[in-house]
């Protein structure tokens, strides 16, 4: 019936189509075709709804492609590897059974949808088809276990910097991993790991970047403190663009980090955050934490300076 519905939007170009035409044509009542609408809408396509007017088709899903994913990548290693999938309950959830078999460095596992995407501490990620990047990449770094924290920096400086170099939005970066867009977050990072016998066997860069949705595919729960691209710049984003960009941007940090070490990282970090210098105020499994956030550490800690002077190092908290 949704192949049907797209059909006659695509014999009526540009033109508002009534839910009463619609019903007539398919034979069930206009609330099916309000929820099958709705369907279209979770997969990606776009409509303009008018009181007594009725739909007009404005947009269908931007699909990724794998083979024009790699044969615009220029990197050594990082994508060279490629899994796409229409639907997953997580990137994340696959890119850690790949590792276990024995995947190479730079594997990166793509999905159109995640139906249970996981953020931090626990947290869902509102993944809708179509509209994002939803992507985890398997690395596995010749660092010792305790260094780990460091990659999560990396990634959200290679992210920032490639949407700034596609795009000159504010976007800036939150403690740890948080991309955010005058105040509004567009993208979050997971870093996972395996390690055996204080060894690190393999760790996993889960990204989601909210690339093309619109207000109304935001639950209500998050209309106020979510934001994507697309209603950032007020223009449609390549999303095959932005995996490659972000692809070389963070070959190129990675090669840097095992070459240098984290110096340049933190450096690089500390330039794009948006809260050093500002009061935070940061919920730790300890207890809440007040004061000014100063600089990042050698490990990634964020150093906060309280009222008595004092200096506190926070590894994990809610800023």
């Amino acid at each position: 019936m949704e192949q049907q519905i797209l059909a006659f939007f695509e014999s009526n170009p540009d033109k508002y189509v009534s839910g009463e035409q619609l019903s007539d044509r398919l034979g069930c009542s206009r609330t099916a075709v309000w929820k099958h609408i709705s369907s279209l809408r979770d997969q990606g396509y776009s409509f303009d709804a008018i009181p007594r007017k009725g739909y007009r088709l404005t947009g269908i899903p931007d699909r990724l492609s794998a083979a024009d994913l790699l044969a615009g990548l220029s990197t050594k290693s990082m994508g060279k590897t490629l899994k796409l999938f229409d639907s997953l309950d997580s990137t994340q959830s696959v890119a850690h059974k790949l590792a276990e078999q024995g995947v190479g460095e730079g594997t990166l596992v793509l999905a159109e949808q995640q139906t249970a995407g996981r953020g931090r501490m626990g947290r869902s990620w509102h993944s809708p088809k179509g509209k994002g990047v939803w992507m985890s990449l398997v690395l596995r770094p010749q660092i010792p276990v305790h260094f780990t924290p460091q990659l999560t920096l990396l990634v959200a400086v290679a992210l920032c910097r490639t949407i700034r170099k596609i795009e000159p939005l504010p976007v800036a970066i939150k403690w740890p991993n948080d991309l955010l867009i005058e105040g509004k977050k567009i993208s979050g990072i997971l870093l996972e790991s395996s390690a055996e016998d204080e060894r690190l066997k393999y760790v996993i860069a889960g990204v989601g970047i909210s690339v093309n949705l619109r207000e109304e595919d935001y639950p209500d729960e998050l209309r106020e403190i979510g934001t994507s691209l697309r209603i950032a710049s007020g223009k449609e984003w390549s999303r095959t663009e932005l995996i490659q960009s972000f692809l070389e941007q963070f070959e190129t940090l990675y090669e840097l980090y095992h070459a240098e070490g984290f110096e340049p990282i933190r450096v690089a970090w500390e330039a794009l955050a948006v809260s050093l210098g500002k009061p935070i105020r940061a919920r730790t499994p300890k207890g809440n934490v007040e004061g000014v956030a100063e600089s990042i550490d050698e490990m990634g800690a964020l150093l906060v300076r309280l009222s008595d002077g004092n200096v506190t190092k926070l590894y994990s908290a809610e800023i």
